[in-house]
């Protein structure tokens, strides 16, 4: 009789190495996909509430000057724009809204947050509600154009819905 010596052997093969770190790979990876969606609906959530914070600064301003502060004309295409600074705001709201919202996720010249105000019966809104100021966000990252969320606002003439992912407006005289 002779002996057989039995040999175990100890460890992964290397087939065995390649599954588990190709499984770990494709959860790494479908957690960070997840993680990346969450920040963008956590900046959305951000921006509009932002928009927020803009639309009672905007309101403070009514009931003290009786209307709404003018554009500066001086952005993208006569629309302050609020990437880094609202001139409207430094202008006007600066007492009002001392820490202006910034989007830093989008900082070209017509990107982010933008305001209009428009003189009474522009675009074939009602002259007797008067002058009306337009506020919108350019980029939500989570959402279409337009968001769900969005208030719209549109006159007879144009709709900014389409330009913007949120947008909201409001009449002087309304």
């Amino acid at each position: 009789m002779s002996k057989t010596t039995n040999i175990h052997k100890k460890g992964f093969t290397l087939i065995e190495l390649l599954v588990v770190i190709a499984i770990i790979g494709t959860l790494a990876s479908v957690v960070l996909v997840s993680l990346n969606a969450a920040r963008e609906k956590a900046r959305d959530t951000k921006r509009l509430a932002e928009m927020q914070q803009v639309m009672i600064a905007l309101d403070a301003y009514f009931a003290e000057n009786g209307r709404y502060p003018t554009s500066d004309f001086d952005g993208c295409g006569g629309w302050d724009v609020g990437n880094a600074t609202y001139p409207f705001i430094s202008g006007g709201l600066g007492d009002l809204m001392p820490d202006p919202p910034e989007d830093e996720q989008y900082t070209g010249n017509c990107d982010g947050y933008r305001y209009y105000r428009y003189s009474a019966g522009s675009y074939g809104c009602d002259a007797g509600k008067g002058a009306y100021y337009v506020l919108g966000i350019t980029n939500l990252e989570a959402s279409g154009r337009p968001a769900s969320v969005s208030p719209g606002w549109s006159c007879p003439s144009r709709d900014w819905q389409g330009e913007f992912d949120w947008v909201v407006g409001k009449f002087e005289n309304d």
